[in-house]
């Protein structure tokens, strides 16, 4: 578990997905050196910032958003804090992919008598969800999933108090083959078949991907002409590269989510490519680990996120005032969780100075439900029947925005030049599609 008291204000360090494997056991006993740790004084406002670290997987995103996070009350405590009182964070560690463990995380909030909690994601949301209903402070997250918000939907009171930042991750599904068409249109990429194969991983989070993308492919004139299995750890890619092969897919979607493994796979598969194929990397490639690992054989593969920093004035001064407070990320910046935890706190803020009354949870929480916010993220408008944020481009499929600024932008990114630029959707593109290194004409 985290301590509660960390030394001073020193920079909190960043966890990697390497380094924790080193910490091993010991890591679930180690004090987290960051600023504004609580000191358990009733006169502070408390967050509960459960984080993954101690586990070998999430790291690298819930370090991004509890740097993000610090940041934002570093800025709000540097300005006088809210209504005269400073922030602090307690982080108790969590195992994402365990249901105990994640109940256990928001108990420890619970038992801390925090005044919001915040997180990126969980694997494993609906136990925290309940331990959460319990005590039903903001539970404002960005856990991109849809199950969580039909519990809502299907429990609007018991739920009340849940907020989804973040569009589901249905939509990646949904808005994959939309973002084909688009490709295609553009002149950008011009398909060698209609094909397209699928690698899909076996967690829910991705098989609920894959079903929406079933969902969604009848309306475009794609097939999809096979799925492959995998199996979390995948410790060798050379049979999925070789069925990769056999069926030769215009286009190739890897439905996966741990950033080292795809950096593995784009080294493979850059030993043996699949000619002239648009390779898309669900998410995981937003992790810093990604460019760390994959390096020069990341050059040209493709990924999107639903929630991460824009490429517009706003996001792009974020990123630089976000570098000068952690200069060791130049030019490796965590481009999803180091802005949704910096926005969640910033809307918070909002609430609580609105209300005049952080203890007042369901006032704070009705605050946010009817005043959406424009973060470095994009809009966070939940105020619907999932209580999650509206998503652009609108792909058909309900709870969508027909307008940049009424929602939040699944953000299409290609590695070029050895960092990621956004090359959809085209009001906030820093760039184009670019042809891969295993194109033809490249």
């Amino acid at each position: 578990m985290i301590k509660d008291k960390a030394p001073g204000l020193r920079r909190p360090r960043r966890y990697t997905r390497r380094t924790t494997l080193q910490i091993g056991v010991a890591g679930a006993a180690m004090t987290l050196a960051a600023p504004a740790i609580s000191q358990g004084r009733a006169d502070k406002i408390l967050i509960g910032v459960p984080s993954s670290l101690s586990t070998p997987y999430g790291v690298a995103d819930d370090s991004d958003h509890l740097n993000g996070t610090t940041f934002a009350v570093e800025q709000i405590n540097a300005a006088g804090g809210i209504l005269g009182r400073e922030i602090e964070l307690f982080v108790p560690d969590v195992d994402k992919l365990s249901p105990e463990s994640a109940r256990q995380a928001i108990a420890a909030c619970i038992d801390k008598k925090v005044m919001a909690i915040s997180n990126s994601f969980l694997f494993a949301p609906i136990p925290a969800l309940d331990e959460s209903a319990k005590y039903k402070c903001p539970y404002v997250n960005g856990n991109a999933q849809r199950l969580p918000t039909e519990a809502y939907r299907a429990d609007p009171v018991k739920y009340s108090h849940v907020l989804q930042t973040c569009p589901a991750e249905v939509n990646y599904g949904w808005t994959y083959p939309l973002w084909l068409k688009r490709m295609e249109e553009s002149g950008a990429w011009k398909p060698k078949n209609r094909k397209v194969h699928v690698v899909a991983e076996q967690v829910g989070y991705c098989q609920t991907i894959l079903r929406a993308l079933r969902e969604a492919m009848p309306r475009y004139d794609f097939e999809l002409t096979e799925v492959t299995d995998i199996q979390y750890p995948v410790n060798d890619w050379t049979p999925v590269i070789q069925r990769l092969k056999d069926v030769d897919a215009g286009a190739i979607m890897i439905d996966h989510w741990v950033a080292a493994e795809y950096a593995a796979f784009c080294k493979q598969f850059r030993a043996n490519p699949v000619p002239d194929s648009l390779v898309y990397l669900q998410y995981g490639p937003s992790q810093p680990e990604f460019l760390e690992l994959g390096g020069r054989a990341t050059e040209g593969f493709c990924w999107s996120t639903t929630v991460g920093l824009y490429g517009d004035a706003r996001g792009q001064e974020y990123r630089k005032a976000y570098l000068d407070r952690f200069p060791e990320f130049e030019g490796n910046m965590g481009l999803v969780y180091t802005g949704n935890g910096y926005d969640i706190v910033q809307y918070l803020k909002l609430a609580w100075e609105a209300t005049g009354a952080p203890e007042d949870f369901a006032a704070n929480v009705d605050w946010i439900r009817n005043n959406p916010y424009r973060g470095v993220c994009g809009m966070m408008n939940m105020r619907n029947d999932l209580q999650e944020a509206l998503h652009y481009p609108d792909n058909g499929f309900g709870n969508q925005a027909t307008e940049l600024e009424q929602g939040m932008a699944q953000l299409f990114v290609q590695v070029q030049d050895g960092g990621h630029k956004i090359i959809w959707p085209n009001e906030i593109a820093e760039s184009t599609l670019k042809p891969a290194p295993w194109w033809s004409r490249a």
